[in-house]
């Protein structure tokens, strides 16, 4: 824990993966990615910077973003972006970085990989 309330900059990391293309279950699977990770890392929507998505390329129905959107987070910036297309990457992907402050330390934030992307972290 942080000496006497010091608030630390920190990021979490997450991916998940989705069936098909599909603007529904894009939006679902990230809403679920999201909300783990603010659960799992006991982080509330006013501790989150800023948030980065990214998707494979075989992604195109739907921005990620539309998730958070959706769950509020409407004073949050947000970025989607599409990961470089390398040669056996997880397919369906949706990867998400968020930026937060807490009082945790880094080294106390836990990544979040659900569905086909858990492979991605032992």
């Amino acid at each position: 824990m942080s000496p006497a309330g010091e608030r630390h900059l920190g990021a979490l990391r997450g991916a998940t993966t989705i069936d098909h293309d599909d603007p529904a279950h894009v939006r679902d699977a990230t809403r679920e990615l999201l909300e783990r990770m603010v659960a799992t890392n006991n982080i509330a929507v006013s501790d989150i910077i800023s948030v980065v998505f990214t998707v494979s390329h075989d992604i195109t129905s739907e921005f990620p973003a539309r998730a958070a959107r959706d769950l509020g987070w409407v004073d949050v910036p947000l970025l989607c972006a599409t990961e470089i297309p390398v040669g056996g990457a997880v397919a369906h992907c949706i990867r998400v970085l968020i930026h937060v402050e807490s009082m945790r330390p880094r080294s106390e934030l836990r990544p979040v990989y659900l569905r086909g992307a858990a492979r991605l972290r032992d």
